[in-house]
């Protein structure tokens, strides 16, 4: 049976699944219960510095984007962070670490940018025992909005400046809470590598409006009459997350750095493929938001089972494999050669697929008087829109042309073998191979 469990910078975890410091992971009886359905560690909602209490609304916190099933796809928050006082949260976290030794306890922190500040607090978060902090350094609202959070995470010097600070005043390992709020995200992940810092995690939530409230002309949520932009998380972004990690895993300057991968987790696949582009671990918050902290075990379970499947005798036999095929356009093979089968047998006749190729791509597919689909092998050029868009799943595929046959678009033979793009007709300036990706 494969072994799940997780090393992440010396912190071993049961397995790979950790809560992200949000809402679930705000008190100790939270916490308990969630070691209790088995999760494998946590990051403790943010603790700020000790002075005057942080002040959350009494109102509505969350906005939502639904599916046409109202499965919820997408959550807008405008909480800020721990509104409990520190001690508080010290005293649990120290009692919660000494109960559950085998997991992992991380301390997520945002205090001002000043030496000073860090300084002060990172003794009192040593004494709990936590295995390690979190820098948050992208809260998209209110305490962007003090010169916190993603105020700083915008600011790559500034990054390496805390991290260093925070090497050079604590034991414990030092990951980097990055903000997608950013042009481009390699640069503030180098900054933290710079800074000394053990890893980074990523994505934090992203800026938005979700709704508009149309009769009283404001925002949602809305808090007597007035809304704010908030942070967006949930399985809409898992695409953005994804792509923000590999940019970060295949850049030679950050190649290597640990990173704990955040933004839409939902199942073990999407776990999975984190991991697979160079995740050590992930992070959870809407899906416990959405279904209760039980939801882990179909998690365990499914990642278990799949590696069985695979041969995978651990975790760290796929982290990372993905990484070396995520290129960039320009070194695309443009000889591969694809094109559309409808298996007829699993085809319910909904004509989605003609509908959507007819209208919006290369009117490729064919329908019959009594509604029968069928493929145009000269005009497809295999954009994948039928497979998307179809309800059935694998009844449209998307079958590779073998070397020897005649391509039905240009009439010529499908090469015996794959040129590569820096040999492509259509690049004579034969660009050079990419140093990393390709």
């Amino acid at each position: 049976m494969a072994d799940i469990s997780a090393n992440f910078l010396g912190i071993k975890s049961p397995n790979p699944f950790w809560l992200a410091s949000a809402p679930p992971t705000d008190k100790e009886y939270n916490v308990r219960r969630a070691f209790e359905a088995g999760w494998g560690g946590v990051v403790w909602k943010t603790l700020g510095s000790e002075g005057p209490p942080v002040v959350n609304v009494n109102g509505p916190r969350y906005g939502a984007i639904y599916g046409a099933d109202r499965r919820l796809l997408g959550l807008n928050n405008i909480e800020l962070i721990t509104d409990r006082p520190l001690q508080t949260n010290l005293r649990e976290i120290k009692a919660v670490k000494r109960d559950y030794p085998d997991r992992a306890m991380i301390v997520s922190l945002m205090v001002p940018c000043e030496e000073a500040a860090w300084k002060a607090i990172l003794p009192v978060v040593e004494e709990t025992g936590a295995d390690g902090i979190e820098l948050n350094f992208g809260c998209p609202h209110g305490m962007a909005e003090r010169g916190m959070g993603s105020a700083v995470g915008q600011v790559p010097e500034y990054i390496e400046m805390v991290a260093r600070w925070c090497k050079q005043n604590t034991r414990m390992p030092v990951i980097v809470k990055l903000t997608p709020n950013i042009t481009d995200i390699r640069r503030p992940a180098e900054a933290a590598k710079r800074g000394g810092a053990d890893a980074v995690s990523l994505i934090n939530t992203i800026n938005s409006i979700t709704s508009v409230n149309l009769d009283a002309m404001s925002p949602e949520p809305m808090i007597d009459g007035k809304g704010t932009h908030g942070g967006y998380c949930g399985p809409a972004v898992k695409p953005i997350a994804m792509n923000m990690v590999a940019e970060i895993a295949r850049n030679p300057e950050t190649a290597g750095l640990p990173i704990s991968g955040i933004g839409g987790v939902t199942t073990w696949r999407d776990a999975a493929e984190f991991m697979a582009l160079g995740c050590g671990n992930v992070q959870v918050c809407t899906a416990v938001m959405t279904y209760g902290f039980k939801i882990v075990q179909e998690m365990c379970s499914g990642l278990s089972a799949w590696m069985d499947e695979k041969g995978h005798s651990s975790v760290d036999d796929f982290v990372g494999k993905a990484v070396p095929n995520v290129t960039d356009w320009q070194y695309l093979n443009l000889n591969y050669i694809a094109k559309a089968k409808i298996d007829q047998d699993a085809c319910i006749s909904c004509g989605r697929c003609y509908a959507a190729c007819e209208d919006t791509s290369h009117q490729a597919i064919s329908m019959s008087e009594d509604r029968v689909f069928e493929v145009m092998d000269d005009e497809c050029v295999a954009c994948n829109l039928c497979v998307d868009v179809c309800p059935i799943e694998d009844c449209i595929t998307m079958e590779p042309m073998q070397p020897g046959q005649i391509d039905p678009r240009t009439g010529e033979k499908v090469p015996s073998e794959y040129a590569n793009w820096t040999t492509h007709p259509n690049n004579p300036s034969a660009v050079s191979e990419p140093t990393f990706g390709g």
